[in-house]
This record gives C-alpha cells, sequence and structure tokens, in this order.
C-alpha cells in the first residue's frame, strides 16, 4: 500500500519538473531542434525517417524524450548527438518553450 504513494510523489515531483523551464531561453535553444522538427511533412535522407513536428508536445514527455536520448536509452543516433551535451536546464528550457508552440510548428 505504500507503493502507491510514493509512485504517486514521484509522478508530482517529475510533471513539476518540467514545467520549471524557461520558454523565452528555450527559444534560442530551440533553432536548432526546429531546423528539423518545425517542417511540415519532413523527411529526413539518411536514415530515411519521417520527423514529428513537436510544437505544442506536452513538456514533460519532451524532458523524458532528450533525457532517454541523452543517456542513451531512446535511440535515434542524430537526437542522441544533438542531447549528449544537452544540461538539465536545457532540456527543462527546450521542453517549456516547444510547449507552448502550437502543433504546427
Amino acid at each position: 500500500m505504500k507503493f502507491i504513494p510514493m509512485v504517486l510523489a514521484g509522478m508530482t515531483l517529475w510533471v513539476g519538473a518540467a514545467a520549471a523551464g524557461d520558454p523565452e531561453a528555450g527559444r534560442t535553444k530551440a533553432e536548432t531542434c526546429l531546423g528539423c522538427h518545425g517542417i511540415q511533412s519532413y523527411v529526413n535522407t539518411y536514415p530515411t525517417y519521417h520527423v514529428p513536428l513537436i510544437g505544442g508536445q506536452h513538456a514533460a514527455y519532451l524532458e523524458a524524450a532528450l533525457r532517454a536520448y541523452r543517456d542513451g536509452s531512446r535511440e535515434h543516433p542524430t537526437m542522441q548527438a544533438n542531447a549528449a551535451n544537452l544540461t538539465d536546464e536545457d532540456i527543462a528550457d527546450l521542453a517549456a518553450y516547444l510547449a507552448e508552440l502550437g502543433s504546427d510548428s
């Protein structure tokens, strides 16, 4: 019975951390991201992959994805390379900014 409150507390802390980013700081940091993720129907050449639009995604999801690329638990060589040098603050800022964008960004 103690497990459920611990999980809920952990989720609350995780979601709270996702909201802590600075969208204004994320705007500049996101220029590289939007070079691929801001183009409607973009497909990169190699490896051939449909690049999803990420504007309007939930900040917590974006943070989790970037952290997973950074630590290697989510595989995509280009994204792993882009996330490798991001700090926790960078990730929070990017997620906050991108979450504010419309889904057409």
